[in-house]
């Protein structure tokens, strides 16, 4: 009995040291924009492939860039694309390009938090810019209240709340009052990281959230499940047709349907302020962020096969979490671009 149970032991132990050899961790990190979507997919296909561990952590999109490029992880994420600057940092280090995957859609959300004040606010990109500039100072500045007639705006000061960490929210974000105020363009513009004229800085979605959910009449930008989950009020924001419009997957899906036809080939795409009279202006896809060339053949094989499923079924999950899914156009367009990946 004891020869048996000696065996058994022995056969569990080789059985397990054959399981890790053939177990492959690949390590990711990058945006918090599609963290939740990317914690359910990993462990989904986990649950198809056991000997597959992909970790990710939710660090912000510049901290994803920063990352990959520096090759401290196999793949980085980002909600705003990589710029040609970026890019070449990229080739130069490693001799090879880096490319983008758009993976799912979102909307950016401006959400509030004002004392006496439960309704859902219509915000102009005149509004929005302004407060972000530190023109607009008060909650019941004409600006505000004339898109809002029937709601009782206090004469609070307005607390403005932006990102501390290189953020593709952040990107979008400014991306999107780039395009709509000149001022704005002008003075502050675009990026991850931008130097901002009034606020204070929360880290990552999380931390945006967390600040306008417990300091009284503030405003932040997050992204569409942070303020669902959390249960914090969103305003609708006026499109380029001039329609007010609140978040929806269908008001991103409209957005999207703008560039889906005429996508680049390096899929850097901006879907902000997007034409339309359904589209949601503060829309983006988000990118996973893929070395073209891996030394590692199996971790190669693994991200490519992990790639086909995300664009496939798993698709199926976004729209639980929010998320709007890609347009087929732009699927088809990534499956050959995989092929890329060598």
């Amino acid at each position: 009995m004891k020869r048996i149970a000696g065996f058994l032991l022995v056969a569990l132990a080789i059985s397990g040291a054959i399981w890790a050899q053939g177990a492959l961790s690949i390590n990711g990190a990058g945006a918090t924009f599609p963290y939740p979507m990317y914690s359910k997919w990993f462990d989904e296909y986990h649950k198809k492939n056991a000997s597959l561990q992909i970790n990710y952590q939710s660090i912000g999109s510049g901290g994803g860039i920063k990352q990959v490029t520096e090759g401290t992880v196999d793949f980085g994420a980002t909600d705003g694309p990589m710029n040609d600057e970026q890019l070449k940092a990229y080739q130069d280090k490693h001799g090879s390009p880096i490319l983008h995957f758009p993976t799912v859609l979102g909307a950016v959300v401006p959400t509030y938090n004002i004392t006496g004040v439960s309704a859902t606010l219509n915000f102009t990109p005149e509004a929005l810019a302004g407060i972000y500039l530190g023109k607009i100072t008060k909650w019941n500045d004409p600006a505000i209240a004339n898109a809002n007639k029937s709601v009782k705006l206090p004469a609070e000061d307005i607390v403005v709340v932006h990102r501390a960490d290189g953020s593709g929210t952040t990107y979008c974000w400014t991306d999107y009052l780039s395009k709509v105020s000149e001022e704005w363009k002008t003075k502050v513009n675009k990026g991850t990281s931008v130097n901002w004229p009034v606020g204070l800085g929360g880290k990552g979605n999380e931390g945006v959230t967390g600040t306008v959910k417990n300091t009284p009449n503030t405003i932040g930008y997050v992204e569409l499940i942070y303020a669902e989950s959390n249960k914090i009020p969103y305003g609708t924001v006026q499109n380029a047709s001039g329609t007010f419009v609140k978040a929806t997957l269908a008001g991103v899906s409209a957005a999207a349907a703008s560039a889906a036809k005429d996508m680049p080939d390096d899929f850097r795409v901006s879907i902000t302020n997007a034409p339309g009279k359904d589209s949601y202006p503060i829309s983006t896809f988000t990118w996973l962020l893929i070395p073209q060339k891996f030394s590692d053949g199996a971790k190669r094989d693994a991200l490519k096969g992990f790639l086909k499923w995300a664009l496939g079924d798993g698709q199926s999950f976004a729209e639980a979490l929010s998320y709007a899914k890609l347009p087929k156009e732009v699927v088809a367009k990534e499956m050959k671009a995989i092929d890329k990946i060598q």
